[in-house]
């Protein structure tokens, strides 16, 4: 049933004409500009050299494997798709992992890109594999894997920047795939494997711990050793299709349940198994208008600046984001600093909370009001983090910032309805916390191009240290070099800027990706269609505030 929307839209307070607000959008392009050309390298995997040897082999790029399984006409919402940036992998990290619709059934699926190392598993895959995983489980989706794998990345060697040999954990991390993709199938989340090529050794397990495995033909191959490896342990000789081949698998050792003839064949297979899977969503459906913001997505652009020093009104984002720019706006005259309110995104209702500068204590209870309100009424929240940290000093102590600020985090920690987070500036030390960051079990968590994450501003982290030494050398008696000491502190400013920046961040996967502003609406939307294959029930029980 829709109901009828009763909250007013919001009143808009940017300037678009402002020359501040030229300059934003201008950065804002520069920026999207950046990352849509790191998407292109991504997709282009390992090169046109290899792009065109997997095509002479009549076999489909990964992306185009999941643009003909997923619905015709609809979105595929990629995770993580520029991993791996600033480190010696391509760009991608030799895997997608995102979320579609197959047969009308939204799904997790990953595939291992076979023209990046023959799809090895590096590092940075390992880590969007197991996102993949964690994103089925906590959302109760089905889980599609498209493997082509050479395996392991053998040249990794220890001791090398983010790189490691499996064996140093004793394949603890290797192996928690296995477990993860069981624990899918005794949860009752159906787990579908398409083998498109190569599937060797702990890959095998992939499909041998699927519920249902598609192989095609002449191109599948699946043994825990190959060839080579069975001629040295063994001394048998045998070619790669009589030892693991689909027609051998699907005729002989029943590990493959599907004979396909090629490549369309299986994704049509895969599509067949996942319409009978039955698949019922508990969540809502959508329950309001899902009509368009009154404004201009467009002016998203324009909201913040770069360097993130200038003010920005959250509302001017929530006015551009949901429905009809509808919101009902929670305690509006009280810890100001904190925007809460009730509005829905493509009909999902939801709890926005957006930050308007520090967290104050009354801005901290508020938050921690208002989370315990959408818990109470079974309604996801959304988080929109633009946040230098909680408010210091001798007043702020006194009034209790540190309790009023835990009781936040403790609010945050026990909420069990649906997190999504969007840090569209700033995300600074304890704030982050608040604000529900990746550490807090929120479902999703995306990125605005202008994005920053610290333990505090690189001025301030320049600063603290720069007293630190100031301090030193006062008890020690030694005068203070002022020249040297500004060089430190530009220097050390620099490189955690450099450090804090969303493509940083977004690189070493401790998000989901960085996402156009103009896309917040859809993403969103996306995220809350998902969580809906899961029963949206809020906390029960609260851990002990301290009042």
């Amino acid at each position: 049933m829709v109901r009828v929307p009763l909250a007013l839209p919001l009143r808009s307070t940017l300037d678009t004409g402002d020359p501040q607000f030229a300059q934003n959008a201008h950065d804002m392009r520069e920026q999207l500009e950046a990352i849509e050309g790191l998407l292109d390298e991504a997709e282009a995997g390992g090169g046109p050299e290899r792009m065109e040897r997997l095509r002479s082999r009549r076999k489909l790029p990964i992306r185009e494997r999941i643009a003909n399984v997923i619905d015709p006409d609809s979105p595929f919402l990629e995770i993580s798709p520029i991993a791996a940036y600033n480190s010696d992998y391509a760009v991608g990290g030799g895997m997608v992992v995102g979320i579609g619709v197959v047969a009308g059934a939204e799904c997790v699926i990953m595939g291992n890109d076979p023209t990046v190392l023959a799809g090895a598993l590096t590092p940075y895959a390992s880590k969007k594999w197991m996102r993949a995983l964690e994103i089925s489980r906590e959302n109760r989706m089905p889980y599609i894997s498209f493997v082509e794998s050479a395996g392991g990345d053998l040249r990794i060697q220890p001791g090398e920047p983010n790189r490691r040999m499996f064996q140093t954990d004793h394949f603890a991390e290797s192996g928690r795939f296995f477990y993860e993709m069981i624990e899918l199938s005794k949860m009752g989340i159906p787990t579908v494997c398409v083998v498109f090529g190569s599937s060797t050794a702990g890959g095998a397990y992939q499909p041998g711990l699927s519920d249902y495995t598609i192989m095609v033909k002449d191109q599948s191959k699946m043994f825990l050793g190959g060839p080579p490896l069975v001629k040295m342990a063994t001394g048998e000789i045998s070619d790669d299709e009589t030892l693991g081949g689909a027609e051998m698998h699907t005729t002989v050792s029943g590990g493959g349940d599907y004979f396909a003839q090629d490549e369309m064949d299986a994704l049509r297979m895969c599509r067949e198994v996942v319409s009978h899977l039955n698949i019922r969503k508990p969540g809502p459906p959508p329950s309001f208008p899902p009509d368009p913001p009154v404004y201009d997505q467009e002016e998203l652009l324009g909201i913040v600046s770069r360097d993130l020093v200038k003010p920005v009104d959250v509302r001017d984002v929530v006015a551009r984001t949901v429905d009809g720019s509808r919101f009902e706006e929670f305690k509006p005259r009280w810890g100001s600093t904190l925007v809460c309110g009730w509005a829905s995104i493509h009909g999902y209702p939801l709890g926005i909370l957006g930050n308007n500068g520090v967290l104050y204590p009354d801005a901290a209870q508020k938050g921690a009001h208002f989370i315990q309100l959408c818990n109470q009424i079974d309604v996801p929240l959304l988080f929109l983090q633009n946040i230098t940290g909680y408010m210091v000093g001798k007043d702020f102590e006194a009034d209790g910032i540190i309790k009023k600020g835990s009781q936040m985090i403790n609010a945050v920690s026990n909420s069990t309805v649906p997190h999504i987070t969007v840090v569209i500036g700033s995300s600074y030390g304890a704030g982050t916390y608040g604000m529900s960051g990746r550490a807090f079990g929120n479902r999703f968590t995306f990125l605005w191009p202008t994005a920053k994450i610290a333990v505090m501003g690189p001025k301030q982290i320049a600063g603290v240290m720069s007293e630190v030494r100031r301090g030193q050398a006062k008890r020690l008696g030694q005068e203070f070099d002022e020249e040297a000491d500004a060089e430190t502190v530009a220097a050390v400013e620099a490189t955690q800027e450099r450090g804090s920046l969303a493509l940083r961040a977004t690189g070493a996967i401790s998000d989901d990706g960085i996402i156009d502003p103009r896309d917040t609406r859809h993403v969103v939307g996306m995220c809350l269609s998902a969580v809906g294959n899961r029963a949206i029930e809020g906390a029960e029980r609260y851990g002990v505030f301290r009042l």
